[in-house]
């Protein structure tokens, strides 16, 4: 039984590749069922976001399961030929698959390395599987090592606190600086793009409960605000939200400022002196460069922003050997226990097995010399002459065992020294 993995994702794939063979989660749970009805001995954990589709799968019976079977399947569940799809899936087995499994876990193969998302989908992907029933022994076993290999990282390394894209620096570390929480503040969000529905993933998760949507097309305003279950207003209420707004952010496309410094004079008076902090996250800016210059008046650029996500990445990579180190470490240890496992009952039944037959002939031989013409010496050396020579017969065979299993097949040399030495299931 050995692990192996088929997939793509942004490092390999183009995204229009990926929308294909792709699954949401109805679909995840059906074709769950679906390979359990093809496979029964099969085991699978289907990863897919938006930026990778991965199949990790094992099986007692690798004829059954291997590369091309599963490239066959992934196929058939989109409707697509084998050949759209093996030339555009990278393919692990054994020792390389867990590393590459852990690797993702750790968030070390992200897009954005660092970002937490992928471990908390990594977690759902092994969830489902469970759920579904298609999660087996080596399934559980790699992915709880996958989630203990992610939490050295996260503890042990830096890469997960430093921030390095514009919306989680902008949300993450310069709202902080103006405003001990966003439970209860008045945030403004300007554009229901990308940038936009990224940064209200940042809001949201920082505890903002009070946060309004504005955009000139009023239904993507409404589309981005029922995902996150906050509101939205038309466009023409920008200045009166501006009036009660703690936290202004921009991330239009819009050509000019939305909000120049008269716009803002006009309102200024209604603020009453409060505090306002203004993120323009916009190219080109959205908003007067001036209004930074006014009382009580916080603005921070997207060059600002880009700067310290430059200097966040400088040092990430500081950090990335150790948290390489760190999944080389964790591969090893759960190979090794892996190996343990699956090697560790025969290698004992066979040393017991040699032990009895040892313990018989030196009781034939003791009796057969009798006790008066052999001394004690004599008795304890022949017992070492004994052990010498089992250990001796039994080191290859067992010595290639543990290589066999290493490289992750944990089943012929197994069987074949059941079957030899008649040790039985």
């Amino acid at each position: 039984m050995k692990l192996q993995m088929i997939g793509c994702s942004h490092h390999d794939a183009a995204v229009e590749f990926r929308e294909r063979v792709s699954f949401n989660a109805d679909q995840i749970s059906g074709a769950l069922s679906r390979f359990r009805e093809r496979f029964p001995n099969g085991e699978l954990v289907l990863l897919s976001t938006c930026n990778r589709v991965e199949l990790y799968t094992s099986t007692d019976d690798d004829s059954h399961l291997d590369r091309q079977s599963v490239v066959e399947f992934l196929a058939g569940e989109h409707h697509l030929s084998v050949d759209e799809v093996v030339d555009q899936m990278i393919y692990r087995a054994g020792n390389e698959a867990v590393e590459h499994l852990f690797t993702v876990a750790a968030s070390l193969d992200s897009m954005v390395v660092g970002e937490s998302q992928i471990s908390s989908q990594v977690k759902q992907a092994y969830d489902l599987a469970c759920e579904n029933g298609s999660a087996g022994p080596l399934i559980h076993a790699v992915f709880q090592a996958a989630k203990r290999a992610s939490k050295r990282v996260q503890t042990e390394t830096q890469i997960h606190r430093r921030r390095v894209s514009v919306p989680s620096v902008a949300v993450g570390e310069v709202v902080p600086e103006v405003f001990d929480t966003l439970v209860d503040k008045h945030v403004v969000l300007c554009g229901a793009g990308e940038m936009g529905e990224e940064t209200m993933r940042y809001l949201i998760a920082a505890g903002a409960n009070d946060v309004w949507v504005l955009n000139r097309s009023r239904p993507r305003a409404d589309a981005l605000a029922e995902t996150f279950g906050v509101r939205s207003a038309d466009w023409s209420d920008l200045s009166e939200q501006l009036v009660h707004a703690d936290l202004l952010i921009g991330t239009t496309s819009a050509t000019e400022p939305i909000v120049t410094l008269s716009q803002f004079e006009a309102i200024q008076g209604a603020r009453k002196d409060r505090v306002l902090l203004l993120l323009d996250l916009a190219v080109p800016r959205d908003f007067d460069v001036a209004i930074g210059e006014l009382p009580n008046v916080y603005l921070y650029q997207i060059d600002d922003l880009q700067a310290a996500c430059q200097r966040n990445r400088r040092e990430r990579e500081k950090e990335w050997p150790k948290a390489k180190k760190i999944i080389a470490e964790e591969t090893e240890l759960f190979l090794r226990d892996l190996n343990h496992r699956a090697t560790g009952p025969v290698i004992q039944r066979l040393r017991q097995q040699a032990h009895l037959l040892k313990e018989e002939e030196l009781t034939r031989l003791k009796n057969k010399l009798g006790h008066a013409g052999l001394s004690e010496a004599d008795s304890k050396e022949i017992e070492k002459s004994f052990d010498r020579l089992i250990n001796k017969l039994l080191h290859p065979p067992l010595s290639s065992l543990r290589d066999d299993a290493a490289e992750g097949h944990r089943r012929g040399l197994v069987d074949a020294l059941r079957h030899l030495f008649q040790l039985g299931d």
